[in-house]
């Protein structure tokens, strides 16, 4: 019966995940727990019109106390800043919140920042230029030590206009090809 927006089911999964690692004070936000507040939030509705106008991302916001509604994106980040100056998503949908980026963006980044006060690691699905999947680590700085070389020989033949520098752990981060940054 109420709309729940992307932004809504997006702040759930965030909220759901900071409740898994952290506990208590953070909400819990599963059905049962929100089917409880249904006659809180509902209270002035009165048609089924005003259920539309039900605003559940806001309703989700006013559970949380006021320390953690302070830190949580600082625990929970919407996005993640990387290198190459782009914000990205991180999904929360899953078991381990992942941040899936062009590997090219991440050039010199030794580590992805910890989630939930640094508790938990963000996992990073480090992607082709083509945007598909070519690694998977919670690790970057062991990644471009141990796994970059196999990534780099299988993906620079198939994208040779995109930057494969031997070294990237000193390669400038880029979300251009080659030819567009003036390399």
């Amino acid at each position: 019966l109420l709309t729940w927006t992307p932004g809504a089911v997006a702040l759930r999964r965030r909220l759901a995940f900071l409740r898994g690692a952290l506990g208590e004070p953070w909400p819990d936000v599963g059905d049962a727990a929100l089917l409880e507040r249904v006659p809180e939030w509902l209270a002035g509705a009165r048609r089924r019109a005003d259920l539309a106008k039900v605003d559940v991302a806001g309703m989700l916001r006013g559970l949380l106390p006021w320390e953690q509604a302070r830190r949580l994106d600082e625990y929970a980040p919407e996005r993640v800043e990387v290198p190459s100056g782009s914000r990205i998503r991180v999904d929360y949908s899953g078991e381990r919140p992942v941040l899936a980026v062009k590997l090219q963006e991440l050039f010199g980044w030794d580590a992805a920042p910890p989630l939930a006060g640094g508790r938990v690691p963000l996992v990073v699905h480090l992607l082709s230029p083509a945007g598909r999947p070519a690694a998977v680590t919670a690790d970057l700085a062991s990644f471009w030590r141990e796994g970059y070389k196999a990534v780099r020989a299988e993906l620079r033949g198939r994208y040779p206009k995109h930057p494969w520098p031997e070294d990237p752990a000193t390669a400038v981060p880029t979300k251009r090809t080659k030819r567009t940054s003036g390399s």
